[in-house]
């Protein structure tokens, strides 16, 4: 009788042991899923997010007298051709330069109420230079309401050769006066952050990014005014697209 309980008892704490071998093996299964799909890939990415140029980077742009103008909010790290497909391809307009020829169109499609999808947009100034490229989508035929994003090159280079992008992103809501210069501007909406995720979900929507992240606490400051004297908010982060190279 003895002999049949100890070889129950036995069994019993080799199959104890082998339900923890099992419970082990299937946990190590899902380290390994967790690190070698989520964590390192993760990390990866923050490391990748250290663009050069993102080294002392500005937070905000500049006017050409230096007052401080709008917040950077929005970055993608590609070639020129693949920023200008990906906003043609999201139905956003490249704005043409300014002129007098330019400046004298929207003065009149502000006062006649008549749409114009290129209109210029201000100079505005990051690492001692204006803006490469802007883009703009009007909305309905109000010239003076729009949304539009400003984009600066970066001079240095990532290591496969790419510039970064630093954009930012504003919605005009109305034409008036500068409230430091008096000069006529369009003036924006104080909620920066919901240009800043526009301009994100129509890339996404085109599938124009091969990947994503957003960075915390780029800004550091949370609230302040434009070159126009007008309040902003935001939440500080700042998302950084990969941009799928062109065909």
């Amino acid at each position: 009788m003895s002999g049949d309980v100890e070889g129950e008892l036995a069994t019993t704490r080799r199959r104890g042991i082998k339900r923890l071998l099992i419970r082990v093996f299937a946990g190590m299964i899902v380290v390994y899923l967790l690190v070698a799909y989520l964590a390192l890939p993760f990390v990866w990415r923050r490391s990748e997010a250290r663009h050069p140029a993102l080294e002392g980077m500005p937070r905000i742009s500049r006017t050409h007298d230096g007052i401080p103008g709008d917040p950077l909010n929005v970055a993608f790290i590609g070639g020129e051709k693949e920023l200008l497909k990906t906003f043609l391809a999201a139905r956003w307009h490249a704005a043409d330069a300014i002129t007098f020829r330019s400046s004298v169109r929207i003065a009149e499609g502000t006062l006649l109420r008549r749409p114009d999808d290129d209109a210029p947009v201000s100079n505005l100034y990051v690492w001692g230079k204006k803006q490469d490229l802007a883009f703009e989508q009007p909305v309905g035929d109000n010239p003076r309401q729009r949304h539009h994003v400003r984009f600066w090159r970066s001079e240095k280079l990532d290591d496969q050769g790419r510039p970064l992008w630093i954009g930012g992103a504003t919605y005009d809501t109305k034409v008036g006066f500068s409230h430091t210069t008096g000069q006529i501007t369009h003036h924006i909406s104080a909620d920066v952050d919901a240009e800043r995720d526009k301009i994100v979900s129509d890339c996404q929507e085109e599938n124009a990014l091969t990947d994503l992240i957003w960075l915390l606490n780029f800004q550091r400051v949370l609230q302040g005014r434009n070159g126009g004297g007008d309040p902003y908010h935001t939440d500080g982060r700042l998302p950084i697209g990969w941009l799928d190279p062109v065909k």
